[in-house]
């Protein structure tokens, strides 16, 4: 298993690992020329900036707005910072969700495509451990390596605004390296592994069923068929039967079997109302209410339902020739 694991990593590392990379180093890149327009914008400003009787000329000083602070309000700018590195992450999450779903895709379609199948076949290795890494590959390498990823950003996000912090006379230190913000926020990142394997277990179970049946174009097929089921389902109002709207299909097994690789979508069946009720700190109330998943009926039975086209995909892989 570690060197069917290694296998996809070295033949996906583009997606698994660049991948990641390009789009954060994009973001950095986009934050730099903000911080630089601002910086322009400032400097040829004539305004004057005032902050409790005390003037700035031609930009922020820092110091002498961060000296007059309340305690309340140092507090809220210390949540806006945190807020600020989290979005950090945002664009190597995003494409964690494409590399995923296209990963799951095409793996099993592709090796046949390209005859790689008969070699790998010809190995002492099963189809199930076969299919078994790719599965392991996408709900716990790849995201473990975007995350990883993501928290790099993140610090390199803060460098960047410490020169900018440094340039108009504050301190980093303290007004944006809290180590607090900074464990807190990889913590979240760190604990939503789990919850993202097993919230994603569908879509990567539906994919790879598509990516093993389909002889031609799997993308057209993963994704027709269950808009098409919605739209019958729709159109017949099926739901009805069950008492239900047939908004709930679209958004429990539609959006949930094509979205479900995107971190983030489970929280359409989070209690966003811990975030506000709870007694624990701020970020581990995000855990807490992120983890309210767990409760959910409609994760468990998306993750059997994901298991059972697994096991279809494995029997599909050892029989399936387009000849």
């Amino acid at each position: 298993m570690k060197l069917l694991l290694k296998r996809e990593f070295w033949e996906h590392k583009g997606g698994f690992f660049w991948a990641p990379i390009w789009a954060g180093g994009i973001s950095l890149l986009l934050t730099l020329m903000g911080l630089i327009l601002g910086e322009v914008a400032l400097r040829n400003s004539s305004g004057k900036i005032q902050v409790d009787g005390h003037f700035s000329v031609n930009g922020l000083d820092l110091s002498t707005i961060t000296s007059h602070m309340s305690p309340s309000d140092a507090e809220q700018l210390a949540g806006a910072v945190s807020m600020s590195t989290a979005s950090a992450m945002f664009w190597p999450m995003l494409v964690l969700g494409f590399v995923v779903f296209f990963y799951c895709l095409g793996t099993l379609f592709d090796e046949r495509k390209d005859r790689s199948v008969l070699f790998w076949k010809s190995l002492p290795v099963s189809d199930r451990d076969t299919v078994l890494a790719k599965v392991l590959s996408a709900l716990v390498v790849a995201p473990t390596i975007a995350m990883v990823i993501g928290i790099a950003c993140m610090l390199a996000f803060l460098l960047l605004l410490s020169v900018f912090v440094l340039i108009h006379h504050g301190n980093p230190l303290t007004l944006l390296w809290s180590p607090s913000n900074l464990l807190a926020n990889a913590g979240v990142v760190l604990a939503a592994i789990p919850l993202y394997a097993l919230w994603a277990l569908p879509s990567v179970g539906w994919l790879l069923l598509c990516s093993a049946w389909s002889k031609s174009k799997p993308f057209l097929w993963a994704i027709m068929i269950p808009v098409f089921a919605g739209v019958f389902v729709t159109w017949f109002n099926l739901m009805h039967v069950f008492n239900l709207g047939s908004s709930w299909f679209w958004k429990n097994v539609v959006a949930h079997l094509l979205g479900g690789v995107f971190p983030g979508t489970w929280f359409i069946v989070t209690n966003t109302d811990a975030l506000t009720s709870s007694d624990f700190p701020k970020h581990l109330a995000v855990v807490q209410s992120m983890y309210t998943a767990f409760a959910a009926p409609q994760l468990w039975v998306g993750a059997v339902a994901g298991i059972a086209m697994i096991i279809a995909a494995i029997r599909l892989r050892r029989w399936r020739d387009d000849n």
